[in-house]
């Protein structure tokens, strides 16, 4: 059975509240009376338990209130054909998700049509992003985790990274002229990653997949996953003909694209020019 995004966020949860009692898988599994290896695969993913499982889980846990309706709520629709985030905590279960996968990732692919990746963006950049509206705790918060999110690129075993950007992200300014110059250094330098393949979608090239909006198509051992997300929502989809729908996407913006020489060529010459004009 292939995990899915929503089952992957559940074992991680019931993972963290077994772990936070610092009882062990074999453990616990004898305090419940169940097998360790069920529990081990429900915390993986691997195996989706019933909600009134997972309702035995957390009240011998001691877990309750908000966090345990949270949890709860995880386990209904888990092995669903999709996951759709619209309230605060769901999307705050989803930016777990999305950092879990982005770490055991083998390959992410990204389109980007009008920002550049927040795998590859500086912090000054983020921040830019978030800055309006947030109060100053929470925004130091989300700049911090976006930042932790480059640990896959260049951790101990970094994933191969492709980011399909769109032309007009490279003159988007975000914060200042100053801050987007900065940004497009460093994603000049990322491109030299061995790891890491950048190309530029041209914006003369007619209509691509990539007008459609930015998506995510995460390749890990255990399956394969589509993530976008808007303002207010994100969406995780896992069924094998979304997934092929996507890659075909993929393929057509890459003939929209630059290379990976050209782009890099691109971001340089653009560079120069913002560094002449000061």
């Amino acid at each position: 059975m292939t995990r899915t995004p929503r089952g992957r966020a559940l074992g991680s949860a019931l993972r963290e509240a077994r772990q936070e009692q610092g009882l062990t898988v074999r453990g616990f599994a004898t305090r419940l009376g169940r097998d360790p290896g069920v529990l081990s695969r429900w915390e993986t993913g691997d195996r989706i338990p019933k909600p009134e499982q997972v309702a035995q889980i957390l009240t011998s846990l001691g877990v309750n209130g908000q966090r345990y309706e949270e949890i709860i709520d995880l386990a209904y629709g888990a092995s669903d054909s999709s996951w759709v985030a619209t309230t605060l905590p769901e999307n705050r279960q989803q930016l777990a998700a999305l950092l879990d996968l982005e770490q055991s990732a083998t390959k992410i692919t990204e389109v980007s049509p009008l920002l550049i990746p927040g795998l590859v963006q500086t912090t000054d950049y983020i921040r830019g992003i978030m800055a309006s509206g947030l109060p100053a705790g929470e925004l130091a918060t989300r700049v911090s985790i976006r930042v932790g999110r480059r640990e896959a690129l260049t951790g101990r075993k970094p994933v191969k990274f492709a980011a399909l950007i769109g032309q007009q992200a490279l003159k988007q300014v975000i914060g200042s002229p100053e801050v987007l110059a900065e940004q497009l250094r460093y994603l000049l330098k990322a491109g030299r990653r061995p790891n890491i393949e950048l190309r530029i979608i041209r914006s003369d090239t007619g209509w691509n997949p990539a007008l459609d909006g930015p998506f995510m198509l995460i390749e890990t051992p255990s399956g394969v996953a589509v993530h976008l997300e808007n303002r207010k929502s994100g969406l995780f989809l896992h069924e094998e003909a979304d997934i092929r729908m996507y890659r075909q996407a993929i393929e057509m913006v890459r003939q929209a694209a630059l290379g990976p020489e050209d782009s890099a060529k691109l971001i340089a010459d653009l560079i120069g020019r913002m560094e002449r004009k000061k």
